[in-house]
C-alpha cells in the first residue's frame, strides 16, 4: 500500500505512525467529549486518558516481546505498535492504578464511556496496519484480495510481496466501526453501568477469535501446539470473564430489584 506518506531528504512521515496517533487522539477526544456531556470531571478524564494510553503502549510492546522474544530488536518489532491485547491489558492495568488514586470517578460508568472510544481507535488504527503491510492476511483467491508491492511493506510490516492476501486489517476496521456504533446505541439504552464495556469485551473477543483465521502473519504467536493463536487464547479468556461478569452483575441486580418490589398478597 503506502507505508510512507511523505518522504523527504530531511524526514519521513510513515502512514502507520500518523494513523496510530490519530487513533489515540480520536479515542481520547471521544472520551472527553462524552465525559463532558455526562457532566463528569473532564480534567480527571484527561489524566485517565494519558494513563490508559501510556499503559496501552507499554503493554503492547511487552506482549510483543513475550510473544516473540527472539525478534525484539528487529525493525518490524521496533516500528510495530505491538500486540492489541497486550495494549488492552496494559491500558486496563494503568486505569486500575488511576482509579485507586482518584476515586471521584465511578469505575463502571467511566469504563462504559471508554468502550466506544477504544472501538473507534481500533477502526482507525487497523487502517494504519493495512497501509504498512502489518498484521497482514493469509493468501487467498477472493475477488477483493489485496497484493502488496512496496518493499517497505515487507521490510517494516513483513507482508509478502506479489501474493494476493485477505485484507484482514480492513475486516477488523469495519468490525470495530460497527461495534462502535452498536455500543453507542447500547449506551443510550442500558440502565446498568458496566454493560457497555463488558459488551465490548465480549463482542470484540468473539470477532477477534474469528478474524484470526484470516491472519497470515506467523509472528503473532501460537499456543497448544499451534491449535490457537495467542490472541485466540486471550479472546477465549476475555469471553469467559466478560460473560461471567455480565451474568453475575445482572443476577445481583435482579435480586435487589426483587427485594425492592412490593409483595403481592
Amino acid at each position: 500500500m503506502h507505508p510512507r506518506l511523505i518522504a523527504t531528504p530531511f524526514f519521513t512521515l510513515y502512514t502507520f505512525g500518523l494513523l496510530l496517533a490519530s487513533a489515540y487522539l480520536a479515542a481520547f477526544w471521544w472520551l472527553t467529549r462524552e465525559g463532558r456531556r455526562e457532566g463528569l470531571n473532564v480534567d480527571a478524564l484527561t489524566s485517565l486518558g494519558f494513563w490508559a494510553i501510556a499503559g496501552a503502549i507499554i503493554g503492547a510492546k511487552v506482549m510483543l516481546i513475550v510473544r516473540e522474544p527472539s525478534g525484539v530488536f528487529s525493525l518490524s518489532a521496533l516500528s510495530s505498535a505491538g500486540d492489541f491485547y497486550g495494549g488492552f491489558i496494559g491500558g486496563v492495568a494503568a486505569s486500575a492504578i488511576f482509579f485507586r488514586r482518584h476515586r471521584e470517578l465511578a469505575f463502571w460508568r467511566v469504563a462504559d464511556l471508554c468502550a466506544p472510544a477504544i472501538a473507534l481507535g481500533q477502526a482507525i488504527g487497523r487502517i494504519g496496519c493495512f497501509m504498512a503491510g502489518d498484521d497482514y492476511g493469509r493468501a487467498t483467491r477472493v475477488a477483493w484480495a489485496v497484493t502488496f508491492t512496496d518493499p517497505d511493506a515487507a521490510r517494516i510490516g513483513g507482508a509478502p510481496l506479489g501474493v494476493p492476501l485477505h485484507p484482514v486489517q480492513l475486516y477488523e476496521s469495519v468490525v470495530c466501526l460497527g461495534l462502535f456504533m452498536f455500543l453507542l446505541r447500547l449506551g443510550r439504552r442500558t440502565r446498568m453501568a458496566g454493560d457497555v464495556i463488558l459488551a465490548y469485551t465480549l463482542l470484540y473477543a468473539a470477532a477477534r477469535f474469528g478474524l484470526e483465521y484470516f491472519r497470515g502473519d506467523a509472528d503473532r504467536g501460537f499456543v497448544f501446539g499451534g491449535l490457537l493463536s495467542t490472541s485466540q487464547f486471550i479472546a477465549l479468556v476475555m469471553i469467559a470473564i466478560s460473560l461471567s461478569l455480565l451474568v453475575y452483575r445482572h443476577s445481583i441486580e435482579f435480586g435487589r430489584a426483587a427485594r425492592r418490589a412490593p409483595a403481592h398478597r
